[in-house]
């Protein structure tokens, strides 16, 4: 690996460590919990359109595991690594389609995310029930995944200037 990948790879988990901790400290102000604007997607999202699917993958599971040990338990590891990798998933293979654009594969990764999340919580909790909170992180994921998509658009294409 040459030195240049090994500094952007430090550099964008560094990031996407300090934007998870920023969002442990500021929450979103909405009357639902577990609902997060998810920038360090944001980070994920960069590095797949910038470098690659390998690349992302590599970066959203070294920076899910970081924070996991840093400021969550086991549990919220296993929630994340659920949603951040089914995420990962669909927003490779919506990329690849090429029939959606850059707002458009975060979306989807919102979405994913938050069915993986979902998942999980149904396998550990051992109740179905829990999909009745899915519609509200489904809408969610879709006002995140714009967000994200919003901004991740805009620094994709200052980094392709640079």
């Amino acid at each position: 690996m040459k030195t240049k990948n090994i500094a952007t790879y430090g550099l964008l988990v560094a990031l996407a460590f300090i934007l998870s901790y920023l969002e442990t400290l500021f929450p979103l102000p909405v009357p639902v919990p577990g609902i997060k604007l998810g920038l360090a997607n944001l980070v994920v999202v960069i590095a797949l359109y910038n470098m690659g699917a390998k690349e992302a993958f590599i970066l959203s599971i070294v920076r899910i595991v970081m924070v996991g040990f840093s400021f969550g338990s086991l549990s919220t590891m296993l929630f994340s690594l659920a949603g951040g990798m089914l995420s990962w998933v669909m927003m490779v293979l919506f990329k690849k389609s090429k029939l959606f654009s850059l707002v458009g594969v975060s979306i989807i990764g919102g979405i994913a995310h938050n069915i993986g999340q979902i998942a999980v919580s149904i396998l550990i909790v051992e109740n179905v029930n829990i999909i009745y909170y899915l519609p509200v992180l489904l809408i969610s994921g879709v006002i995140t995944g714009t967000l994200i998509g919003i901004l991740g658009a805009m620094i994709v294409k200052r980094l392709k200037n640079f």
